[in-house]
């Protein structure tokens, strides 16, 4: 090949290089959520059924955009039915959220390694995220059982697919020294839009870390964010909750603020949710957008109690407490994004785990949500 064939090869390398370059920084800018409209509130009863379960217990939502069809992770531990997600459709189109436009389509039991449904008690699947053809899961595991959490991938169908290592900071210890406390653990699970990184994070902080939420202050939470190629984890960054809602009544009773689902804007920017419940104040929903820019990593600090203050934690803007909503709240656990509707706005929808409970419902609440870019 000649010296001038082999020059134009390598400009025209150079320039595909540099404009895959510029679409990569295009497609992660950074966007700030401008305008959040509620669209409409759907309640299933609990005791419904479906193909053989009853619907409940719906922690994480997740959306498959073309297909049209959102995946609904329910915490059943296996003790009502086999560990499962329900596939739904929710049609937008009118530009309202109502329950005749709903539509649960199908279930999906989880299989494990030996390709049989999760035995009884064994998980506590929590968080769901699309990866463009399968669902990375999330599991609190169950400390008092000596269960660790896990994330783990499985095909549409259910097939386990890969299973993603957990940092030891994360595991507990037999002296109850470290790890995550029960019950507080990977609630949240979401994959940026380019699918590089996978994010999930405690809901309250571990027990390394510090207390759990009081009257007085929040709770250290660990955003724990994976390289979704490798699978590894590959950087950490401290979240700090909002404190008890004021009123609630901690002392002898079940009272909690945490951090129960994380949504990826992009690799620096999320909308995190939040969910408190009292017997006082009855159940608290804050919606927030969340900057990692200004965070310092923290993979390698093993106590975040006595270095907190040496730490900048992400960032918090609140973008809706559900209170100004004036409708009835139940324990919104999951959100995720929907298609663009007709305004150019961008569908987003949460959903309630009901905890099988007669005193509970499943809810699903629609909002629609305009960006503005800001890098």
């Amino acid at each position: 090949m000649r010296k001038s064939a082999k020059i134009i090869i390598f400009i025209s390398c150079f320039l595909m290089a540099a404009i895959v370059a510029i679409l990569i920084s295009l497609s992660v800018e950074s966007f700030a959520l401008t305008k959040i409209d509620f669209i409409g509130r759907a309640i299933f009863p609990t005791g419904s059924p479906f193909q053989g379960t009853e619907i409940g217990g719906l922690s994480g939502i997740t959306y498959d955009a073309e297909k049209q069809v959102y995946y609904a992770i329910s915490d059943d531990r296996s003790s009502k039915a086999p560990a499962r997600f329900y596939s739904l459709k929710i049609n937008l189109k009118s530009g309202k959220l109502e329950k005749e436009n709903i539509e649960f389509t199908g279930v999906t039991t989880l299989l494990d390694e030996n390709g049989k449904s999760f035995p009884e008690l064994s998980l506590d699947p929590e968080g769901i995220t699309f990866t463009g053809n399968s669902v990375f899961v999330s599991s609190e595991g169950d400390v008092d059982r000596q269960i660790d959490p896990f994330i783990k991938e499985f095909s549409l169908d259910g097939k386990l697919l890969k299973t993603l290592p957990i940092p030891d900071l994360f595991l507990p210890d037999d002296k109850g020294t470290k790890g995550i406390r029960n019950n507080r653990s990977f609630e949240s699970l979401t994959l940026t839009p380019d699918r590089q990184y996978l994010f999930t994070a405690t809901e309250n902080a571990m027990v390394q870390d510090g207390d759990v939420p009081s009257l007085e202050k929040g709770s250290p939470c660990r955003i724990l964010r994976y390289d979704a190629l490798s699978g590894n984890p590959d950087a950490s960054f401290a979240y700090i909750t909002e404190a008890l809602p004021a009123g609630a009544n901690p002392v002898g009773k079940f009272t909690t603020n945490g951090l129960a689902d994380l949504l990826a804007i992009d690799d620096k920017r999320l909308l995190s949710l939040e969910r408190a419940v009292s017997l006082e104040t009855g159940v608290t929903v804050r919606l927030f957008e969340v900057s990692l820019e200004k965070a310092d990593r923290i993979e390698g600090i093993e106590s975040l109690k006595s270095s907190l203050g040496e730490v900048s934690p992400a960032q918090k803007r609140l973008l809706l407490d559900l209170e100004t909503l004036k409708i009835p709240l139940d324990n919104i656990e999951g959100l995720t994004f929907g298609p663009e509707l007709a305004d150019g706005s961008r569908g987003l929808i949460l959903v309630g785990d009901n905890n099988f409970s007669p005193l509970q419902e499943t809810q699903i609440l629609g909002f629609q949500i305009k960006f503005q870019k800001t890098s």
